[in-house]
């Protein structure tokens, strides 16, 4: 080892045990060189590298000084079998790759820092943004696209602001997205239900609620549906589409999962609108993290004045450094090749979710989507509270679908099932538990 190394080595260990604590003032470099017995350059090739690492800053004619002691969490090796957990496996993203963007960035737009943005974004980042939509079969203009603080803040304006069809009631699957759920109880925002099974929804039931209802928009995840895993047949999704405009009600495709399609025929229901009826929601949230806080909203002509308007009173415009970071990250080509690794990674643990399901549970409903996550309905008999904790206390975590449903919604017994987070030779072993679990009659009423 060289001798820089070997000091590099040392101040990093005494940063990392706190010894040298956050804050804390370095000895000097002359100090340092009579304390390490070497030149000045040698300790200065050592500092060099502690500043790339980013645990130290220098101060001109002050001094080096610690920016913090803790290091970089690594993946804990643990025997929990987690098909609770929707995030991301956050310890596979190249993080390397991204913190080049973020430095770039930094720089590119360091004037940009000092200034509040455009309540539209980034206007490099929403070129890009156009350029990645192609792909999935989403053709725009500029005009229409908006950088958003993540899908969350976009459904969030949509559900306040006014619509031209001078409508208030909003329509959501049920069950649905748990957080937007969440959003419409907590403002109390006028809202009903349509169920949505692994058959789809029950498109007569949807024209009765069209007609009678004065609905404003209708909430939807035609691909990939969180938290069932089922997508919409192209039949289903013309037949949706030819009803919202007969009856003069909007669409928002949330389409949260796009980069993970592995049908190239299967087109979002945007790219089936002729009459600017849909409003196409994209998020970054599952390939990437959901830290990065952006998603892409790409609205009808006629909401762009409304939405820009409610838009400024929330935040003014989204991240800078984010928006600016994804921009680079999107056009060096990083992230094609980071969502093409992805796209397999999880393919994979898809096909094995769907091989353990038929084989342990092919008697009841289930998606038959090669997915990252799914379902099972359970019969009314069925304890499945009881399961979920007999299972919890092995180590393997299930979730109900009780928070994806509105008020006085009635809920199925219905277990949701993720893999994002599990390796995929624990998948087989969890699901084959659950299925031992639920053959003990004790977990029957």
């Amino acid at each position: 080892m060289l001798k820089y190394q070997s000091i590099y080595h040392d101040l990093s260990a005494r940063i990392h045990n706190a010894d040298l604590p956050s804050g804390a003032k370095l000895p000097s470099i002359r100090q340092l060189a009579q304390q390490f017995s070497c030149s000045k350059s040698t300790i200065l090739a050592a500092l060099q590298k502690l500043e790339q690492q980013h645990l130290i800053y220098a101060i001109p004619k002050s001094g080096y000084y610690v920016v913090d002691h803790q290091i970089a969490q690594k993946p804990l090796v643990s025997n929990l079998i987690d098909f609770a957990t929707s995030s991301p496996t956050w310890h596979a993203f190249p993080y390397h790759d991204f913190q080049h963007c973020i430095n770039k960035a930094i720089d590119t737009y360091q004037s940009d820092l000092f200034k509040y943005g455009t309540a539209k974004g980034l206007p490099s980042l929403i070129t890009e943004a156009k350029k990645l939509l192609e792909a999935y079969q989403v053709f725009t203009n500029n005009s229409n696209i908006f950088i958003t603080s993540g899908v969350q803040q976009a459904l969030s304006l949509l559900s306040l602001m006014p619509f031209p069809n001078n409508c208030k009631t909003i329509l959501v699957e049920q069950p649905s997205y748990h957080l937007y759920i969440d959003f419409l109880k907590t403002y109390h925002m006028p809202v009903v239900g349509i169920k949505r099974t692994t058959n789809g929804i029950d498109l007569k039931e949807l024209e009765q609620i069209f007609r009678t209802k004065e609905i404003k928009f209708f909430y939807t995840m035609p691909r990939f549906h969180n938290p069932l895993g089922t997508s919409y047949s192209k039949k289903e999704k013309e037949a949706i589409l030819h009803l919202a405009n007969q009856y003069n009600v909007y669409i928002v495709e949330d389409d949260f999962l796009a980069d993970f399609e592995y049908n190239s025929k299967r087109d979002p229901m945007y790219a089936m609108d002729t009459n600017d009826r849909v409003i196409y929601l994209k998020s970054f949230s599952k390939i990437m993290f959901p830290g990065l806080r952006i998603g892409f909203a790409i609205l009808p002509n006629e909401l762009i004045n409304i939405f820009q308007q409610y838009k400024i009173t929330t935040d003014i415009d989204s991240s800078m450094i984010s928006q600016a970071a994804l921009e680079l990250y999107l056009k060096s080509g990083m992230f094609e090749r980071y969502r093409a690794q992805v796209h397999e990674h999880y393919y994979n643990r898809g096909k094995i979710l769907q091989h353990s399901l038929k084989t342990h549970f092919s008697m009841y409903p289930a998606s038959s989507e090669i997915c990252m996550h799914s379902h099972i309905v359970f019969p009314k008999e069925v304890d499945l509270y009881r399961i979920i904790k007999y299972l919890s206390q092995k180590q393997i975590l299930f979730n109900s679908i009780d928070q994806n449903y509105i008020d006085d919604f009635y809920r199925e017994r219905i277990l949701k099932i993720n893999v994002s987070t599990i390796e995929d030779k624990k998948i087989e072993d969890g699901i084959k538990e659950l299925a031992h679990t639920l053959n003990n009659l004790d977990n029957y009423f």
